[in-house]
């Protein structure tokens, strides 16, 4: 039986990614804050990378990594004090798990590490994104940039590294979308800016069957954008939103000056993003069940 490691595991994907996997008779150890019981988890340990412990009995017999541990991007305002855990909770829990590894001497079939667009920086442009590019020159780049770099250290320990660079997750279970909707309770949704801005998605089955795959078929290697097909800008999700709730929809945008207001530098999550391409999963061989952002956010919602 293969047991993988997964860090973040209680987080957005890993609390969808851990059932499927147990489903699919994957043996699941959990790396958490606390030792407390998690299903459908067979075992929880504890670690800590600000202070570098971690419970070394989490690896025995491990042939997968799962690496999704990570201070959100958007929880918070980007303090100087936010920022620096940002970077810090990717980073060095990253080297805390490499150490261990190489002082049990583990060889994992592969280590599969989140990431995001975010590599493709803050920025609204035609330009088709591929994994080729190197990371945008900003805050967001930089921290994609520095989270492949600690996952491509990995290298010497695991046949295979894989980089998953996820759009925006939509589960009505926390993320983007329930914050999105929220607005339209109160009659008052409505585009944000300039409303141009690219929204590259993925429903929460979809970005899970991608991990589920990247631990299945070998050819999944390197960085890969894991986003729907449909491309779809701010005012077009807002729109599409609006039809799915039958609610409607506010015929000015909120100003860009009163999101920067409410959110600082952070302000550019919502305010800028561009068009990114998924043409290497779907090479790959991966088939999307939710590829269209209305049959999406129904399905989302019907639940």
């Amino acid at each position: 039986m293969k047991t993988i490691l997964i860090t973040g595991g209680t987080g957005l994907i890993g609390k969808h990614l851990a059932p499927m996997l147990k489903e699919k008779g994957y043996k699941l150890h959990l790396l958490s804050r606390n030792s407390k019981p998690v299903y459908p988890f067979d075992a929880v340990f504890t670690w800590n990378y600000k202070t570098g412990t971690i419970d070394k009995a989490a690896f025995k017999g491990i042939t997968h990594v799962i690496h999704l541990a990570g201070a959100g991007i958007a929880d918070q305002n980007w303090t100087h004090a936010r920022k620096k855990e940002i970077l810090e909770s990717r980073v060095n829990t990253a080297a805390l798990l490499l150490d261990c590894l190489k002082e049990q001497s583990i060889q994992l079939e592969a280590f599969i590490g989140g990431s995001a667009i975010g590599w493709y920086g803050a920025q609204t442009e035609s330009l088709l994104h591929t994994e080729v590019e190197p990371a945008a020159a900003d805050f967001m780049g930089e921290t994609c940039r520095v989270w492949e770099r600690a996952a491509d250290l990995f290298e010497n320990n695991a046949k295979r590294v894989v980089k998953i660079r996820t759009g925006v997750v939509l589960t009505k279970e926390g993320g983007a979308l329930p914050k999105m909707m929220e607005p339209f309770k109160y009659h008052l949704g409505a585009a944000l800016g300039t409303g141009k801005q690219q929204i590259p998605w993925i429903h929460i089955e979809d970005i899970c069957k991608v991990f589920l795959e990247a631990i299945e078929n070998e050819s999944y290697t390197g960085p890969i954008n894991a986003v729907a097909t449909e491309e779809c800008t701010n005012k077009a999700f807002s729109r599409t939103l609006a039809t799915v709730l039958g609610k409607s929809l506010l015929p000015l945008p909120v100003p860009s000056f009163v999101i920067k207001l409410i959110f600082g530098e952070m302000s550019v999550v919502v305010l800028e993003g561009s068009r990114v391409g998924n043409a290497k999963l779907k090479n790959i061989g991966f088939k999307f069940s939710f590829e269209e952002l209305s049959g999406a956010i129904r399905n989302l919602l019907k639940k």
